[in-house]
């Protein structure tokens, strides 16, 4: 009877996290920057429904990754080899983003290290002498923005406005490069490794001069990124005002982009009504559709170097 009391208890006790999931508001959510103290509730609630975190589960989980790790490298698998050796002796907490990532799958979270090494093993240029402060000013001039506060839903928005880009001034790979070292920066707040990113990018300013400006290597090193080469849950892409060549960029991507992600990207042009029913105009400047005051880019970038620099 006792048994019976205590799984009615804890069913009523996920029941209303799980309510809660359903009517979230941007408030509900801890910082975007710096460490993730405590997780709320409902956020330990959607790691144990969407990614089946349990503890049990993760303390399996890390142990057999470790020793998948160990025995895929004996078997002589060149990138299992360079996984072991950057991550052999590094504590759980960075193994664990990558079980997040591919949902306590650990076969597929070995996998998603393997295109961790694999990523800056076959770019080499996006992560030579890569820290913080080589990016800063990249990040002050705004490619990309990061949302000082969380979306509804607790993820991490980032924001790119191609209108004033001048791809001589700030070249394609800086920009990943700045992309890299903001993902790997709030990839170490437990909130974001659960919750994820999701990218808006306005493209009201794509001249032909961008369109043309921009090669299919380098589109398909951004798609790269974007797939299977961080421990990052990349939830959706959404394009807002696009021009009609547009549409020839983006035929040039199609192709390396694998079916999951090509259904989470969502082309608005100016009809932005489902765009709002997934953002709040609150936390949306000017320049996205949106009712808050203009970014501070430094501040942005003073926010994310505030802790120590990640060796990337």
């Amino acid at each position: 009877m006792a048994a019976t009391g205590t799984f009615r208890m804890v069913s009523e006790e996920e029941q209303a996290m799980r309510s809660k999931l359903e009517h979230l508001t941007v408030k509900d959510h801890g910082p975007v920057f710096g460490p993730c103290h405590r997780l709320p509730g409902h956020t330990l609630q959607k790691a144990k429904d969407e990614l089946n975190e349990t503890d049990e589960r993760r303390a399996s989980s890390l142990k057999d990754l470790r020793a998948m790790m160990k025995d895929r490298a004996g078997e002589g698998d060149d990138l299992a080899k360079l996984v072991l050796e950057r991550f052999g002796d590094k504590p759980d907490s960075l193994l664990l983003r990558f079980l997040r990532a591919r949902k306590f799958d650990v076969v597929r979270s070995h996998e998603l290290m393997k295109g961790y090494v694999r990523f800056r093993k076959d770019y080499p240029e996006l992560f030579d002498s890569l820290t913080p402060e080589a990016v800063r000013s990249t990040i002050e001039a705004g490619y990309p923005v990061v949302l000082p506060s969380r979306d509804k839903y607790g993820r991490v928005v980032l924001l790119f406005n191609i209108e004033n880009w001048d791809l001589e001034e700030v070249t394609f790979d800086e920009t990943l490069r700045a992309y890299c070292v903001i993902l790997e920066k709030l990839l170490e707040n437990e909130e974001t490794q659960i919750n994820g990113f999701v990218l808006i990018e306005n493209f009201k300013g794509f001249t032909m001069q961008h369109a043309s400006g921009i090669k299919p290597s380098e589109l398909k090193k951004m798609v790269d990124m974007l797939q299977d080469s961080f421990p990052a849950r990349f939830k959706a892409v959404h394009v807002t005002h696009q021009p009609w060549y547009f549409t020839t960029t983006y035929n040039v991507v199609k192709p390396f982009m694998k079916s999951k992600l090509l259904e989470r990207v969502f082309v608005h042009g100016d009809e932005l009504d489902n765009y709002f029913k997934d953002f709040d105009a609150d936390i949306l400047p000017a320049d996205f559709d949106g009712k808050a005051s203009v970014t501070d880019y430094k501040a942005i970038a003073n926010k994310l170097f505030g802790s120590e620099d990640t060796a990337l």
